[in-house]
């Protein structure tokens, strides 16, 4: 008998969710009423509800921190410091299994918030629209289908293979796109990577459609919540890991000036900030934050998923910067440019200051900035129009002379792009997307050799969670 696989944590159960403790195991057999619609019987109950979509992605094991903090210690920018198994140990040293707690707590989180959405998105249709109104039911499931594509693609980044081999025809993850709130038998085969990127984009396109233009001077709001221009910010992201540059283009074209400076003249008024110190403190709500996780006093993170704890001084200082890393072979990158001053010597160590407070750790984490956008179009415009495309080389600079007045490019080569994309997001969960997407190894880094790429099985992507491998027959590996 096959089984079974429980993917409740409704809406209600996922106002109490902890996100500081590991999912290890699988949930006890139980299942939760629809209770005829009553979550979705007012207004104000059905506008708490989407509040809450975004619980489980705030959480420290997903976007929180963990995502951005697996794909930066994935790669070659940091050297570990207290060989604690807890705290990405194995993601860094390239020895994760199905069974590491990584492996596990994300796959679970990624799905529990799919999972939020898909019962939204389900209750939404069957009782909501009538009780707020057809315009108002588009806005909400368009931030539930903004979630839900943003969860699919962190499943993606870690688990499977890039998009580049065999134009995504390898195994992806199950496209789950049905709410279930009560115990069942939920196998599911692995839809291929094209697949889950199509229904990536389809998500997107729709939240585009549909979601508010701006939430007009609730700066927060603007941060914390998708909006129209969100929506077509992460399509950039998504169609480079595609390699789909004619639509990063088209995409980044909506929200990007075609000269310089470069801003979003419709819907939120993203910008680059003059000083990038001022994207990493208080109030968190620049022109530049595209999207970030918010936490309180009452909503913290917690130190062992806290961006601070790993890379800064606050707290265990998980990881060092790692000397030997590309990001110090480029001698234009001056001692005067003011992303420097992020980079902290204590003793023989360097570590990264972005994220400054200590315990509760309160810093927001960064999903998505508006420096990525410019970045995306820069290395798309290349790819379709060569170095001496005259906007690439104008996006290229602008991120640069942020930071660093006295250098001005020239040409906008793919090595100075890559390389600029390093500097910019040190910390942020860009390196290693970024060598995924583009087929590169994982360089060594103190005392672990390179590790060549690869596919299952091989130490370069990540196993799939040990708990979909036992409870889920037909996932095939």
């Amino acid at each position: 008998m096959k089984k079974k696989i429980i993917f409740l944590l409704g809406l209600v159960v996922l106002s109490t969710y902890s996100c500081q403790k590991d999912q290890l195991y699988q949930p006890l057999p139980t299942s939760i009423s629809n209770q005829d619609g009553a979550p979705f019987s007012t207004a104000a109950r059905i506008s708490a509800q989407v509040t809450g979509l975004y619980a489980p992605l705030r959480s420290g094991q997903l976007y929180g921190g963990r995502f951005q903090i697996y794909n930066d210690i994935k790669a070659d920018n940091w050297i570990n410091s207290t060989n604690n198994s807890v705290t990405g140990l194995q993601t860094w040293n390239g020895t994760i299994q199905g069974t590491s707690s990584e492996a596990l707590n994300l796959w679970a989180q990624c799905y529990t918030a799919i999972n939020d959405c898909n019962l939204f998105i389900d209750g939404m249709k069957t009782y909501g629209t009538a009780v707020v109104g057809t315009a108002v039911a588009a806005n909400y499931v368009g931030e539930a289908q903004f979630l839900r594509a943003i969860s699919y693609y962190a499943l993606l980044d870690m688990y499977c293979q890039a998009y580049s081999v065999s134009s995504g025809a390898t195994p992806g993850v199950p496209l789950r796109l049905t709410g279930n709130s009560a115990y069942g038998d939920f196998s599911a085969a692995p839809a291929t990577v094209a697949q889950v990127y199509a229904q990536i984009i389809s998500d997107l396109n729709a939240a585009e459609a549909s979601l508010p233009i701006s939430y007009g001077t609730d700066a927060t709001s603007n941060t914390i919540r998708a909006s129209r221009n969100t929506a077509i910010a992460f399509k950039t992201r998504i169609y480079l890991a595609m390699g789909q540059y004619n639509n990063v283009i088209t995409e980044a074209n909506k929200i990007v000036t075609a000269t310089a400076p470069f801003t979003a003249t419709t819907g939120v008024a993203y910008a680059l900030q003059a000083n990038i110190a001022n994207v990493f403190k208080s109030p968190y709500t620049t022109t530049e934050s595209v999207f970030s996780e918010p936490f309180t006093t009452t909503e913290a993170v917690g130190s062992q998923n806290a961006l601070a704890d790993y890379f800064n001084t606050t707290g265990a200082t998980e990881y060092y910067i790692n000397p030997s890393s590309a990001l110090f072979t480029d001698v234009n990158w001056k001692a005067t440019d003011a992303r420097r001053g992020f980079i902290k010597t204590t003793g023989t160590k360097m570590n990264l200051t972005k994220w400054s407070l200590g315990s509760p750790y309160l810093d927001w984490a960064n999903v998505m900035r508006y420096s990525e956008v410019l970045l995306n179009l820069a290395e798309a415009r290349v790819k379709i129009n060569g170095a001496s495309d005259a906007q690439a080389i104008a996006l290229l600079n602008a991120v640069r002379q942020r930071s660093d007045p006295t250098t001005v490019f020239t040409t906008a080569d793919l090595p100075s792009i890559y390389q600029e994309r390093n500097i910019e997001f040190l910390g942020e969960g860009l390196r290693w997307a970024d060598l995924l997407r583009l087929g590169l190894p994982i360089p060594a880094k103190g005392t672990i050799t390179a590790i060549p790429v690869g596919g299952f099985g091989s130490t370069y992507i990540w196993p799939m969670s040990n708990a979909e491998q036992l409870n889920n027959p037909l996932i095939g590996r």
